[in-house]
């Protein structure tokens, strides 16, 4: 019996990877004809037009729902500085049409660096370009977190999503359900998602009252961007803008990530190290003089850098651990983004998993025939994004760990174990989980739409 090698195998292989190389890579129009419009077209109302909040707008809106989005802000905008697009991101945010609101404003890195912290060696290396966008048919960017969301927002208008600013939400009624605005009107919907951060006050409604707020994980970031017009005049620190790249300096309970944002005209960095004080004791006047003296002694090249910074943020890094439910027991009230699954930047998924819930739910919701079928598509969306956003906290938290050892038995095996990386040699693992080959597909090709419906297929043996 002659067989075609192109079907699609029932095991896990990659033995059929060569016959997709070279095929055109995503440009928001080659790759999917377009979404399956729903067959249930509902009205929505999100609470809150962050990141996650506005990629759940275009995702749903793109399947034929209604979208009214409101925010408690008086206008639009993001606080921060750089951050990253992986391409678990990207490949859907392109495959939505986002390019032309971002492409003069991301940069494509070439690599991620790790550096030993005394003197800037390289002690591991993902390679980026072109690697990510042949095995993963995404890019992997970086850009200015305001770009990004005023990228995101004129997508969402594009598309006809409803954006209500000046808006803050008092109150959630899950039966109904509608929300009670500060000025006491009353909105409905067929389902309210509350995309409202950290301090989401939806949380602990769809908790049963019992609040389980993000903790502080004893870590703290100081964020900044430098003018790369005084790095230029430096020979000892031009080089990081001769080539896009990622650069991350790792040691004793700290590390840097830095990286050029804004089409190359500003370089991002962001210093994290172990603090365990009490947030409400920092003093947001002393910043530059402690923050230099965090990284006293480092790679020469980083401090000139860090000497550079004129103005910055101390911010501490929170993390959630894993909620048991993200809807409510009515089945009208559903938590996503950093209400659901806050996690530490190391890495730098949080925004791209809220990405990740929006294509995710709009999938589940375009799998019924029925409105009695929502309360199933929900229930498939919240197991499936449950454990995927868990696991990626968990993986988050473990960098924390890998990349802070001190000097010693531990920091020496870790280097050890990703210097094939660093010359080129085959590896089948490392402590680089941007590289390490498992971690690597499990975090960079998980497709958000595919899963729902294999876990769908699964929960209801149905053939889609």
């Amino acid at each position: 019996m002659r067989s075609t090698p192109a079907s699609t195998p029932s095991y896990p292989t990659r033995c059929l990877d060569f016959l997709q190389k070279g095929e055109a890579e995503p440009n928001g129009h080659d790759l999917k004809q377009g979404p399956d419009d729903a067959k249930v077209r509902l009205r929505f109302i999100i609470v809150g037009a962050g990141l996650g909040g506005l990629a759940t707008a275009i995702a749903l809106t793109r399947r034929g729902h209604n979208v009214t989005v409101f925010e408690q802000a008086p206008e639009l905008g993001e606080v921060g500085a750089g951050i990253q697009i992986p391409a678990n991101s990207s490949r859907l945010l392109l495959h939505w049409g986002i390019e032309p609101f971002l492409k003069d404003k991301v940069v494509e890195p070439a690599s991620m660096a790790f550096r030993r912290w005394q003197n800037g060696d390289v002690i591991g290396l993902t390679r980026l370009v072109p690697e990510f966008r042949q095995t993963f048919k995404a890019p992997y960017y970086v850009i200015h977190r305001a770009h990004f969301h005023d990228a995101l927002y004129k997508l969402a208008l594009k598309l006809g999503v409803t954006v209500l600013v000046n808006s803050r939400v008092l109150d959630y009624d899950p039966e109904t359900p509608s929300i009670t605005l500060e000025n006491g009107q009353l909105h409905s919907a067929d389902l309210i998602i509350a995309v409202d951060g950290v301090k989401s006050v939806a949380r602990r409604i769809v908790l049963g009252g019992v609040d389980q707020r993000p903790a502080p994980t004893g870590f703290a970031a100081y964020r900044a961007t430098v003018d790369v017009e005084k790095m230029k005049v430096d020979p000892d620190v031009s080089w990081l803008l001769e080539k896009p790249s990622l650069n991350i300096w790792i040691g004793e309970d700290r590390h840097v990530m830095s990286y050029t944002i804004d089409a190359g005209k500003s370089f991002n960095m962001v210093l994290s190290h172990v603090d365990h004080s009490d947030p409400s004791t920092w003093n947001q006047q002393t910043v530059i003089k402690d923050m230099r003296n965090y990284f006293k002694g480092w790679d020469p090249r980083l401090t000139k850098i860090i000497n550079m910074i004129d103005k910055s943020l101390k911010w501490p890094l929170m993390s959630g651990a894993p909620l048991k439910k993200w809807l409510a027991p009515s089945s009208k009230l559903l938590i996503m983004g950093d209400a659901a699954h806050a996690m530490v930047p190391y890495m730098s998924q949080g925004a791209a998993i809220a990405v990740e819930d929006g294509a995710a739910l709009a999938q589940a919701l375009s799998m019924i025939d029925t409105p009695d079928q929502l309360q199933d598509a929900l229930r498939v969306f919240e197991a499936e994004r449950i454990k995927r956003s868990s696991q990626m906290q968990e993986a988050s938290l473990r960098n924390g760990r890998i990349w802070h050892f001190p000097d010693g038995r531990e920091q020496e095996a870790r280097d050890k174990a990703m210097r094939p990386e660093v010359e080129g040699r085959h590896f089948l693992s490392s402590p680089n989980q941007w590289s390490d080959p498992v971690t690597q597909w499990w975090c960079y090709g998980y497709d958000a739409e595919q899963a729902i419906i294999d876990a769908w297929k699964v929960k209801f043996r149905a053939h889609i």
